[in-house]
Formats: C-alpha cells, structure tokens, sequence
C-alpha cells in the first residue's frame, strides 16, 4: 500500500494529506545510480556530508505544497525516512526563518513527524540557531514526533534516537521520541496508532469531524 492510500485510512477525517513523490536523481551511496530520493546520500553514518543544495531543493518544494492553502489552515510536515529527514530539515528552515541558501521559509509548521528518520545538518544546528532572532520561541513551540525501530537495518535506531536528543538539546521542547523493539524498516499499525493520537492532540483535532 502506498503511503497517500495508508494515510486516507486513518480515522484523521478533517486533515488534508499532500503526498508528493521525491524526483529521480543519481544516488552516490548507490555509486550514482538513479533512484527515487529527496536529495543525495553519501554515507549513511555520523560523518556523512550533508547534501545542503538538494535539501534546500526539496524543502523548498514542499513548502511550496503548503503555501497554496488557506492562511487559516495549520500546516505540518511529515515523512518517512529520506522524507522524514526533509521533513526534520524543513522544522530547523522553519525555525531559522530561512533555508541555508539564505531565502526566506515561507510558511508557519504547526508540527513536524519523522518515521525511521534522521535530522540533516545535526552537527551544525546548534551553532546556526544561536542569536537567530524568534528562533528560540519557535524551536520551544514547534511540536516534534519522531518514530523509529530498533531493528531497523537501513536507517540505524541510534541515528534516530541521537536525532531527538540534538533536537532537545538545540532548544526543541516538545520532542515525542518512541521506539517499537521489533520494528525494521517498515510501519505497523501501532505506529499510526501513535501518530493519530500525536496529531489529534498537538494538532487540537479532539471533538471536530
């Protein structure tokens, strides 16, 4: 099942789900053979170096997405691995005001979800949010919830966890971190369980149809 048709699925009736498909590009984990992806992998490990162009890219082009719905509407953004990154990746854009290219972010997050992620730019973020006007304010306000696995064999669990503690430590207060022991690379029911319940509470969804 794809992921737009899972989300239809979910008891969410008055959320509006975008789900759009990352472009092709040449993968140098993959020794740059083309795959559907948001930006380029290098390496997956705590020294990978960042693909800042294609993150800039592909946050942009959600937040494009999102900037064509009424003012009224509170927005979020979601994703699952590489789209979780952006995801994450759009969170600290939002929170700094603008991307690392220097335009502006156009649009207010409401919340931000990550299943069997990582966040992008981690080593550097704390640096670039300090003296950062309203970023303070904003890390302390913007609702996180992060998934992941521990059996997870693509994305390792620790990349996860170690993701939540730099979000914590870089001024992100409502960071909801859960692991599922068996869980590998994939989703269960129990996890859209805890992202419905996430959503319907951080999102005020209780008591609407």
């Amino acid at each position: 099942m794809s992921w737009s048709n899972l989300l239809e699925t979910l008891p969410l009736p008055n959320i509006k789900w975008i789900c759009p498909t990352a472009p092709q590009r040449p993968i140098t984990l993959f020794g740059g053979f083309p795959s559907t992806a948001w930006f380029d992998v290098n390496d997956l490990s705590e020294n990978a170096i960042d693909d800042d162009e294609g993150l800039d890219a592909s946050a942009a082009y959600v937040a494009s997405l999102l900037a064509t719905e009424p003012p009224h509407i509170k927005l979020g953004v979601g994703g699952f691995s590489m789209g979780a990154a952006t995801s994450l990746y759009s969170a600290t854009c939002f929170v700094r005001g603008k991307y690392e290219n220097g335009n502006s972010y156009p649009v207010n997050l409401s919340s931000a979800v990550g299943l069997s992620g990582w966040l992008p730019c981690a080593k550097t973020l704390s640096s670039k949010l300090e003296g950062m006007e309203g970023a303070v304010s904003r890390a302390a306000s913007l609702p996180i919830l992060l998934c992941h696995g521990k059996g997870d064999d693509v994305v390792p669990y620790k990349f996860g966890d170690k993701s939540s503690q730099k979000l914590r430590s870089c001024g992100f207060q409502d960071v909801t971190f859960k692991s599922y022991t068996a869980l590998g690379h994939y989703t269960i029911p129990e996890e859209m369980d805890e992202v419905c319940a996430w959503l319907t509470s951080k999102l005020g969804l209780e008591g609407k149809s």
